[in-house]
């Protein structure tokens, strides 16, 4: 009854033919065509020129039905002389719903004829046609333009015609036409044609790709063939393979540039693709006349260098890093440099003094806020390392209050919450987490409700806290490298404190520090006791998601990572890894994911 009484009140001051308009589109969105068609039909006879209204009746009669309305509707319209050929379309639609194919096909072909009038109508045509699925209709439309104007380019609508036929080699034809034309982006194209490729080479239709661009390329060499064969390798996960375009493109290119040679070697490292990333980054380090390039290149080789645990490592890369230091030496523009040494000594050879001096030194160059910011925090980590706790607040404070609505700002915040839980003052980090839960970086705000929910639920349980301080001292011990001291502290809570809210926490933590040690099969235990014995509480769901990718990418059992992807995908829809879950899910099942 409210509702009845809040449209009247809308409609109160409106005029009758807005009534009129409002309450026959309502009653249509609402699917009351009975109701409906009563208003249509009386703007229909005030307004007979409004396509709008005409349409509207249209469906009223149709989902009613009223086919030999529907018919008259429109046989009025064409006999007024309308110049609208998608009246007969209609006409045809309307009687396929009959089901008179010879009536329809008529109308169809009645509406074609109107392109040679004019090929402008083509679009018109064959859009109207592609409502109703008509496709080989819609085609002839573009087609018939095409041809009689050339001037006229559908081959993009042409050519996801042919993908919806499934006629996927028409449709890559029409697609390289708009490419050698340049009469549509090339990013919109390859959006297109990667809905029907995949990661597997062998697929039928990477292999007809693959083979139609190397005939376009052996009969017209121009750099756009190398673009889109190094774009196809990539999707296939053959870096090597899209290294070898890229290099044919740098060297053929009037302006030089190693930016899409960057590009390829980050996809690799991102990709898991070390041994394939090794080569992009020694020619770009070769290649590069520009420094920070050069120096980019030469820090993600050492990274790769770093990924080898073995003792004789960190001496060999020290001497690199102090070779580059005496190379570029102490400038704003290669901070990344300085951090990254900073970062090698305080976490890999577990000297904070030494890093913290040389990040000191970066903050008397002339920086921009951003830049002091950023190496503002990297020195507050290291001052956390040392212990140094007091002092790694201010800098994460004064950047946090510098840079308030900045995801920067919102990245201190998180460090003066964490400084603050490895030290103990939980009420302070609460303070802090409860502010990043909205947090506009979602990363963020999902590791700030965590924590903040680690320290809420156990301080309730343990007004003590005693548990609590042995996993933040076990948290602060994994972020020190000392993994096995950690995983000891670990187990005493789970010895101690069996049963606890904090047991599901140190069972998941312990977890990940077994899988960062390799012992697999003791991280995936773990991880099964808290789906087994929390499987209701808030860390199920990065259980179930950190024991899917443990045997998908670890332990070579993809039936089981498809398992626990399904309860994240069922059973967790707002879970922050319910998107990563559903597309490794469909990768392990073989659907084409773009």
């Amino acid at each position: 009854m409210k509702h009845i009484w809040l449209i009247l009140i809308l409609l109160w001051g409106i005029p009758a033919i807005g009534q009129a308009d409002f309450l026959a589109k309502q009653y249509l969105n609402d699917g009351d065509y009975k109701k409906a068609v009563v208003f249509y039909e009386r703007l229909v006879k005030t307004n007979p020129r409004r396509p709008d209204y005409v349409e509207g009746l249209l469906a009223c009669y149709q989902q009613l039905e009223r086919y030999k309305d529907a018919e008259k509707l429109l046989t009025d319209r064409i006999n007024s002389k309308s110049t609208s050929p998608t009246l007969h379309i209609e006409l045809g639609y309307n009687y396929t719903l009959q089901n008179l194919p010879e009536e329809a096909k008529k109308a169809y072909e009645t509406a074609l004829t109107f392109i040679d009038a004019n090929p402008n109508f083509g679009y018109l045509i064959g859009m109207r046609f592609e409502r109703y699925a008509l496709l080989d209709y819609a085609l002839q439309a573009y087609s018939k333009a095409m041809a009689l104007n050339p001037e006229l380019d559908y081959n993009y609508y042409i050519a996801r015609i042919y993908g919806e036929q499934g006629d996927i080699e028409k449709m890559y034809g029409a697609f390289m036409e708009l490419l050698v034309k340049g009469k549509s982006p090339k990013a919109s194209i390859l959006r297109n044609i990667d809905n029907f490729i995949s990661q597997n080479p062998e697929d039928p239709n990477n292999v007809m790709l693959k083979r139609l661009l190397l005939q376009k390329a052996q009969s017209n060499p121009d750099l756009l063939w190398n673009e889109l064969l190094s774009w196809l390798f990539v999707q296939q996960r053959q870096f090597n393979l899209a290294f070898i375009q890229e290099k044919a493109i740098f060297r053929r290119a009037a302006e030089s540039n190693l930016q899409r040679m960057e590009s390829l070697g980050e996809m690799a490292l991102e990709d898991g693709a070390v041994t394939q990333a090794i080569p992009i980054f020694e020619f770009i380090e070769k290649n590069s006349i520009n420094a920070v390039t050069r120096l980019n290149a030469q820090l993600n080789l050492i990274d790769i260098e770093l990924l080898d645990q073995s003792d004789k490592v960190p001496e060999r890369i020290d001497n690199k890093f102090k070779n580059l230091i005496a190379e570029y030496g102490y400038q704003p523009e290669t901070l990344q440099l300085q951090i990254a040494y900073a970062n090698f000594l305080t976490f890999r050879k577990g000297l904070p003094g030494q890093g913290e001096a040389i990040l000191k030194r970066s903050l008397e160059l002339p920086l921009t806020k951003y830049s002091e910011a950023y190496v503002k925090i990297a020195l507050g980590d290291i001052l956390v390392f040392g212990q140094k706790f007091n002092e790694a607040l201010i800098n994460f404070s004064q950047i946090q209050k510098r840079l308030k609505n900045d995801p920067l700002g919102q990245e201190a915040r998180y460090r003066v919450a964490q400084t603050s839980f490895y030290k103990g003052d939980f009420d302070w980090a609460l303070t802090q987490l409860k502010v990043l839960r909205g947090s506009s970086t979602q990363l963020i705000a999902n590791d700030a409700m965590q924590l903040s929910l680690l320290i809420s639920d156990n301080t309730l349980e343990d007004s003590t806290q005693t548990a609590l301080k042995k996993y933040a001292r076990a948290d602060f011990l994994a972020y020190q490298n000392k993994t096995t001291e950690a995983i000891e502290t670990l187990d005493e809570i789970l010895e101690n404190h069996k049963g606890e809210k904090i047991e599901d926490e140190a069972l998941l933590r312990q977890g990940q520090l077994l899988e960062e040690m390799k012992d697999y099969d003791a991280a995936r235990l773990n991880y099964l006791k808290v789906v087994e014995f929390y499987g209701q509480d808030i860390l199920a769901d990065d259980a179930h998601f950190a024991i899917a990718e443990l045997y998908r990418n670890f332990l070579d059992q993809p039936e089981k990572a498809k398992y626990h992807y399904e309860q994240i995908i069922y059973n967790y829809q707002d879970s922050y890894y319910f998107p990563l879950a559903r597309k490794n899910f469909r990768i392990l099942r073989g659907d084409v994911v773009n």
